[in-house]
């Protein structure tokens, strides 16, 4: 008679009595092959973020406009001291704050993973968050008072960064996981009547 691995729970994988290291090493291995994915897909997202901020700080001139896709795409070099929307202006350090507890909550329940999806929407979010904190920690004025390095205006939606789009991706792939049932876990919620 066979057991599923996957079926197994934590709790069994992590018992130290227990003998039997084929049906516990596999639930323990998936969730550190998920954590890896989510790091891998964050260190995408920061590294792409931090070449394509570096390049757009050293190629486009403070003011100029440069046309990718007619009047709608365009790269405009912006410093936002504030959050999407060039709100909370005044309050850098307390978004600041706010982006540390995002990283630290995203990597607790990175711990528990064995969802790809939820591993790659987490991913984007990390990696966004720790694009956007490296510019609040390293850039102009002052450390947790950086502000953050704006390039990609599209149309009328407001100036934004890849950290942004990476933080925007993943909230919405999350947002759709929760509405379809998808746990992070893997397993899916039974609505109950």
């Amino acid at each position: 008679m066979s057991q599923d691995p996957a079926a197994e729970n934590d709790t069994a994988a992590e018992d130290p009595n227990d003998t039997n290291t084929t049906t516990t090493s596999a639930p323990v291995a998936a969730r550190y092959q998920r954590m890896r994915l989510l790091f891998v897909i964050a260190g995408v997202v920061l590294i792409t973020d931090l070449v394509t901020k570096v390049l757009a700080v050293a190629k486009i001139e403070p003011g100029e406009s440069v046309r990718v896709i007619g009047d709608v795409v365009t790269l405009r070099l912006v410093r936002n001291p504030g959050a999407a929307f060039s709100m909370a202006t005044g309050m850098t350090w307390l978004l600041t704050l706010v982006a540390v507890g995002v990283v630290i909550g995203v990597v607790r329940i990175g711990r528990t993973l064995r969802s790809p999806w939820w591993a790659l929407g987490l991913g984007l979010v990390l990696g966004g968050a720790l694009g956007n904190l490296v510019d609040r920690f390293f850039r102009a004025p002052g450390v947790m008072q950086g502000h953050v390095v704006d390039f990609v205006s599209v149309g009328w939606w407001p100036v934004f960064n890849v950290a942004d789009s990476g933080i925007v991706c993943g909230a919405v792939l999350l947002v759709v996981l929760t509405l379809i049932g998808l746990e992070p876990d893997g397993t899916r919620k039974v609505e109950k009547k």
